[in-house]
């Protein structure tokens, strides 16, 4: 047992050794320090990663204020014992296993959260597109539409004559049609429980075997979806018309579609995690990427597939830019500028979280005198072109009122909607506080996942397994840095976003003097959670430890995959069963 005694003397014993080496220490190269709040805690090195290496350019900050400490030193920081793994390996290979050389190179070229990602998010991709019936997605009929008139040249929204009211929609196979038609049919009649949702699986294999001819098309109705522009549709319109140049069947185009979505859904957010790989919070953003809303609509045909990746992808490089004080390679640059055109035109939601691309200091892009207003043109080009698609597609506001019940199809006036805000502020501010009171749980179970428009909630076990993949990715990600406008302004954004998404709604869709705001979802909220979660470690000064007082990496990131998997796999068996029994 030690003594108090025992420990005086120890102290008294380091006091005394500090004193004698003071001199060498200050010839010494200097090592990085523990403390709370110092430039080696604020943020982590990559070598926290086991067998992480980034790019010379993401270390630059480290090293320019805190040099290697020497090889006597114990390793200090967060991730440290990883980071001596990795590096025994680097030096000798021929001591471990093919498995252990084999992982030291998937973090060193591409990142242990992305390649999780690739294998979790493609498998149940995958599963999510082969169980879910065709067109029993969020808005996939009206989704499939707009995809398919993009594949056939269709750009801008094409006005149809519907004697209900003002219209806009397009052509569709007459084959397609049928099979909408019944899905359409099939999702809506509920029976009690607890049979199964789909009538019979018979039928779709039915209607699914038809050839898809585009020499015998009809007129569909998909005014929801006209308003968006081609960007977040062009997987899928590949997908279209590779299935044709193949000459698949109804069901192949079908999965085709699905699939060519879910590819670029991997491809972007992959590239998003490889971003971040060295740093411990590539597993928050793991952990956003695959929640199962996310990955079932990766598997379905939407243009939130594209909106998703994009949102994922701008967030995941204003954090390292931003809160990791960290260098963009210049792939990471393009991709950033292109993000801040994409996402404002393929939801117009997100257009202010696309702009933050400006926040990221010129140093992280590499961009001297000149280069470093390159963001800044980038951001006023992106907002150009948002504001001439939303003029281009404001006309089709007028005919969201066929969305709702007979009844309703008039209630739908954006105008009327707009002076309201104007003129009353306070009813507008009683609205939404109502809808708050009555909606957020409903909003919460959502942010986890309502499977496709037969509305399955996913189970309790996928949302507390999503709850604990979030608390520990939060526990053990890096302290972030940034200054405080620069954490403010993204703070703002998040918030504006978020008013963003009840405004539209209440002007699109919601019936004028309705009591509350109709249509949000809690999956309008994925693409501002990584930013939302940035903010909130800027501030909160908490992470998990283990007993040495160090933040431990390969046990929280088997758990992250490991509870990710089990609430994907909760979900897709809870859909299958109440779906297809």
């Amino acid at each position: 047992m030690t003594t108090r005694a025992d420990n005086e003397a120890g102290e008294q014993k380091n006091q005394d050794s500090a004193s004698a080496t003071a001199a060498d220490a200050d010839n010494s190269t200097a090592t990085a320090t523990d403390e709370p709040g110092t430039a080696a805690e604020s943020r982590s090195t990559p070598a926290e990663l086991p067998g992480a290496a980034a790019e010379p350019s993401s270390i630059t900050a480290e090293t320019s204020s805190t040099t290697a400490a020497p090889p006597s030193a114990t390793p200090a920081g967060p991730g440290a014992s990883e980071a001596d793994d990795a590096g025994d390996a680097a030096r000798d290979p021929a001591r471990h296993g093919v498995f252990q050389r084999a992982w030291f190179g998937l973090n060193q070229h591409f990142g242990a959260a992305a390649a999780a990602f690739v294998v979790v998010a493609g498998i149940f991709g995958i599963v999510f597109a082969a169980i879910t019936p065709p067109f029993w997605g969020h808005d996939e009929i009206t989704q499939f539409g707009r995809a398919y008139q993009v594949a056939h040249g269709g750009i801008t929204p094409e006005r149809i004559v519907d004697d209900r009211g003002i219209s806009y929609g397009g052509q569709i196979p007459v084959s397609i049609d049928a099979m909408m038609g019944y899905a359409f049919s099939d999702y809506n009649s509920r029976p009690p429980e607890p049979a199964p949702m789909a009538a019979e699986s018979g039928a779709y294999d039915r209607l699914g075997a038809a050839p898809v001819t585009t020499s015998d098309t009809k007129q569909m109705w998909f005014t929801n979806t006209a308003a968006y522009s081609p960007v977040a549709y062009v997987p899928a319109a590949l997908g279209i018309r590779i299935a044709e140049a193949t000459g698949l069947d109804v069901n192949g185009m079908v999965l085709t579609t699905r699939l060519a979505g879910l590819l670029a859904y991997l491809v972007l957010v992959g590239f998003a995690l490889r971003a971040l790989r060295g740093f411990r919070i590539q597993w928050l953003a793991f952990t956003v990427a695959v929640l199962p809303i996310a990955i079932f609509q990766a598997g379905t045909v939407t243009a939130d597939t594209i909106t998703n990746a994009l949102a994922i992808l701008v967030s995941c490089l204003l954090v390292k830019g931003v809160f990791l004080d960290s260098r963009l390679t210049k792939t990471e640059v393009v991709a950033a500028l292109a993000t801040t055109l994409a996402l404002p035109l393929s939801k117009p939601t997100y257009v202010i979280l696309a702009m933050l691309v400006v926040l990221i200091p010129a140093r992280q892009y590499g961009f001297g005198k000149i280069l470093r207003w390159l963001p800044w043109c980038f951001a006023v080009l992106g907002a150009a072109l948002f504001a001439v698609w939303m003029k281009i597609a404001a006309p089709t506001t007028d005919g969201m009122g066929l969305m709702r019940k007979q009844a309703e199809w008039d209630s739908v006036r954006p105008d009327d909607q707009l002076s309201g805000i104007l003129s009353d502020p306070p009813h507008f501010v009683n609205v939404f506080i109502d809808s708050i009171w009555y909606r957020d749980e409903k909003w919460f179970t959502q942010f986890f996942g309502e499977l496709g428009f037969s509305y399955i909630d996913v189970p309790a076990t996928t949302i507390l397994a999503c709850l604990l993949a979030l608390a520990v990715s939060i526990g053990i990600a890096d302290r972030l840095t940034g200054n405080r406008w620069r954490t403010w302004a993204v703070l703002l954004t998040v918030a504006a976003s978020v008013a963003m998404v009840y405004v539209t709604l209440y002007m699109s869709f919601t019936p004028v003097d309705y009591w509350l705001i109709d249509g949000v979802q809690g999956r309008y909220f994925v693409p501002l959670a990584i930013a939302g979660f940035a903010v909130l470690l800027r501030w909160m000064p908490l992470r998990l430890t283990d007993a040495r007082g160090v933040t431990p990496l390969r046990g929280p990131a088997i758990t992250i995959v490991v509870a990710t998997a089990v609430a994907l796999a909760a979900a897709a068996i809870k859909y299958n069963v109440m779906v297809w029994g």
